[in-house]
This record gives C-alpha cells, sequence and structure tokens, in this order.
C-alpha cells in the first residue's frame, strides 16, 4: 500500500510538472520553405535541426518544403551542402499554433587548390621511357618518303581517278580523234597514195605490153 501511494503522487506529480512545462512552453506546428538568398530558387532536401529539442532532425523535400512540432523560441539549424550552415530561432511570441518561415540560404563558393597530373610518377620511370622512345622523322624525310617511287607507283594503283582527270582524257580522246576524221580522204581523187598505185599499174601494164612484143 505504501509503494502504490508513492507511484501514484509521482504520476501526478508528472502530470503537473508536465502541465506546467506545457503552459509554459505551447506547441506549434513549425513550417517553412527554403529557398537561395541571390535566385530564389529552392533548396532541396535541406537537415533542419532542432538544437533545443535534444537536436532532433527533420528534413525538408525536393521543393525545400519542411514541416514540424516545436516550441516557441527553439533554436533550428539548416545545413546543406553547399551552403552556409544557418542558425535562426522561433520567435518566442506566435499569434497562433501554427507559423510559417521563409528561410533563406547562403551559396558556399569553395575554391580547391591547383592539383597537377604527372603522366610519371617517379623521375627514373620518366628516364626509363624518354631512353626508349621512338623518335619520330623529320618533315624532310617524311616528304621525300611519300615522293619516293614506290610510293607514287602505289597511290597511282591503288588511287581511283578524280572528276579532273577523266575529264581531260576525255577532251584528249575527243581531239584526237577529230584530227584523225579530218586526215581521212574520202573522195580517190584526192588520194596521193592511190595515184601512186595507179602509176604503178600503168607502169607494169606497159612493160608486159613491150615484152610481148
Amino acid at each position: 500500500m505504501k509503494y502504490a501511494l508513492t507511484i501514484m503522487l509521482f504520476l501526478l506529480g508528472s502530470s503537473v510538472f508536465a502541465q506546467q512545462i506545457t503552459k509554459e512552453k505551447p506547441l506549434i506546428q513549425f513550417t517553412g520553405i527554403i529557398t537561395d538568398v541571390d535566385s530564389n530558387t529552392v533548396v532541396p532536401y535541406v537537415t533542419v535541426t532542432n538544437l533545443t529539442n535534444k537536436g532532433q532532425r527533420y528534413a525538408a523535400n525536393y521543393k525545400g518544403y519542411f514541416s514540424f512540432i516545436a516550441h516557441p523560441g527553439d533554436t533550428i539549424l539548416y545545413t546543406a551542402i553547399g551552403y552556409r550552415d544557418l542558425l535562426l530561432a522561433i520567435p518566442t511570441q506566435t499569434a497562433d499554433s501554427k507559423y510559417t518561415a521563409m528561410i533563406k540560404m547562403k551559396a558556399e563558393i569553395v575554391n580547391l587548390p591547383t592539383v597537377r597530373v604527372y603522366p610519371w610518377a617517379t623521375v627514373e620511370d620518366f628516364t626509363r621511357d624518354f631512353m626508349s622512345m621512338k623518335i619520330a622523322d623529320d618533315d624532310y624525310v617524311i616528304a621525300a618518303r611519300n615522293l619516293s617511287a614506290e610510293s607514287l607507283t602505289g597511290l597511282i594503283q591503288s588511287l581511283p581517278r578524280d572528276g579532273g582527270e577523266i575529264q581531260g582524257i576525255n577532251y584528249r580522246l575527243n581531239h584526237d580523234r577529230a584530227l584523225n576524221k579530218n586526215m581521212v580522204q574520202t573522195n580517190p581523187l584526192l588520194n596521193p597514195f592511190a595515184w601512186g598505185k595507179l602509176m604503178q599499174s600503168i607502169f607494169k601494164g606497159d612493160k608486159i605490153r613491150s615484152e610481148s612484143n
């Protein structure tokens, strides 16, 4: 009986103490939207920490919106990658059981040190690769190799003719065909070779007649 009475008194005292705390610090629905201070674009997935309430953490959604139960006067910490930490307190005097705030966060610019990338880990590796490296030919040697007889013969046999070359060949063929056409004589009286054959025939006929007489 003694222990039961003690437990009842403890529970009653705890209830009274909790009611006093509730009366001193009422609960409110704290809601807000987090945006960038320069561009007014939303900052998604910000971590919202209530430092007053044992560091209880919440997270904003992809639209920068968050909402949770808090007390007036609680200190709230806002953290996000690429932004400076922001520490704000909920006003102690609120006209309603709901409080909405627009949170502005400042982007943090981090300048990284210059990084130099070397293709060789050590000087010994560089020396070994440099000594075994094959030096390329200079421009004169390359030009002489490209203009050699073997190289030009291979190009002639392998490369197709372009339009200009085909046009030049056709022009020469047409020109030669026109010249040969003008040299052909259709009238036998104008052909000196025909006259030569006629004279030979006459001479042969006279010789045969003289021998028969």
